[in-house]
């Protein structure tokens, strides 16, 4: 299966003043932000995309503009990456959420937080999950096995999707830090998921390019979807 570079978008207006933005609209990224895309066309320059898809907010419009320009790939809108509903935590500082009751509930057992007026964390997560790897096969199939595509979403959908690929409960998520314009790393295969980068905000990504010599799966293993005993040699 394909390789997927999971974009946190860059920083956001909302990021800067601590606004839970969730899916007000006109949330577009500040200045920072903008340097941030920008940057992505330079931390991927070896990194060959076949697919940019993102979220339908403007933050992952404005974050993914300049890459795909670059490349000439127009991206992909799927609804299911978006942003978690806050309902009516939306648009409140995060300082003031921290006295909701609710709020030791999303930190200690996320399974079970739904948002007033919103969604729960349990359906977001299922809702991410299924788009990726839905997505994953299509591409998949459509430019093989060490296919590497990207996906611009949010902090929380993302921690959720890395939650699932670490074969994590839902639960301990809130241990995963995304950080705006942040890069995760995933590689899906038949047996198991490999998980490449968490949060990296570095240089150049060339190193998870799966090579034509290698088993889609494993960077280097003896199969498709097994693991290197020991640790990956770092060929």
């Amino acid at each position: 299966m394909g390789t997927v570079i999971m974009l946190r978008h860059a920083r956001s207006t909302a990021n800067r003043s601590g606004v839970l933005a969730g899916r007000t609209p006109g949330i577009g990224l500040d200045e920072t932000g903008r340097g941030q895309a920008t940057d992505l066309i330079g931390r991927l320059a070896q990194v060959p995309l076949a697919a940019v898809v993102r979220s339908p907010l403007q933050r992952c419009a404005e974050t993914v503009q300049p890459l795909s320009r670059e490349r000439n790939l127009e991206p992909i809108v799927e609804d299911q990456l978006s942003e978690v509903d806050y309902g009516d935590w939306s648009g409140r500082k995060l300082k003031d959420l921290v006295d909701e009751p609710l709020w030791r509930v999303v930190q200690a057992n996320p399974s079970a937080a739904v948002f007033p007026g919103g969604e729960g964390l349990a359906d977001v997560s299922a809702r991410a999950v299924a788009a990726v790897r839905r997505l994953d096969a299509e591409i998949t199939r459509e430019h093989g096995e060490h296919a590497v595509w990207l996906l611009c979403s949010h902090g929380d959908v993302i921690k959720a999707l890395l939650a699932d690929a670490l074969g994590q409960h839902l639960d301990s998520f809130q241990r995963i830090v995304v950080d705006p314009a942040s890069i995760s790393v995933v590689r899906y295969s038949s047996m198991r998921t490999f998980v490449l980068r968490v949060n990296d905000s570095g240089g150049s990504l060339e190193s998870i390019v799966p090579k034509p010599e290698e088993k889609p799966g494993g960077t280097g293993s003896p199969g498709a979807s097994d693991a290197v005993v020991g640790g990956s040699t770092g060929a």
